[in-house]
């Protein structure tokens, strides 16, 4: 469903070990309803799933995605990258119609 480049895992990690997270923590990766294109990407790092999840395991990192962003998320690769103009996660979504400037929102 979802991959991540060995960039973007990497500061996934990074970022649960700097903040202590348990064990069970994990990535959430969810679309929502918004942005200027009519969804968005949401990622943040949790404690653990909720019970409907999907859980995924990406290059060593717990995925977590619910039902209603599944649906949205299959074939979308997530990475992380670093320019002049800033650094953040960036999404490849194959199943996306149109997207914006902003890089997080898209149409399907």
């Amino acid at each position: 469903m979802v991959t991540m480049t060995s960039t973007a895992t990497q500061k996934v990690q990074d970022f649960i070990q700097e903040h202590g997270v348990e064990t069970e923590a994990g990535l959430r990766v969810a679309v929502l309803p918004g942005g200027c294109s009519g969804f968005q990407y949401g990622l943040n790092i949790e404690d653990g799933p909720e019970a409907d999840d999907e859980i995924l395991e990406v290059g060593g990192v717990k995925v977590f995605v619910d039902p209603f962003s599944a649906q949205y998320l299959e074939g979308v690769e997530i990475d992380y990258v670093s320019s002049m103009m800033g650094q953040g996660f960036t999404f490849r979504n194959p199943k996306a119609s149109g997207g914006c400037g902003c890089g997080s929102s898209f149409t399907v």
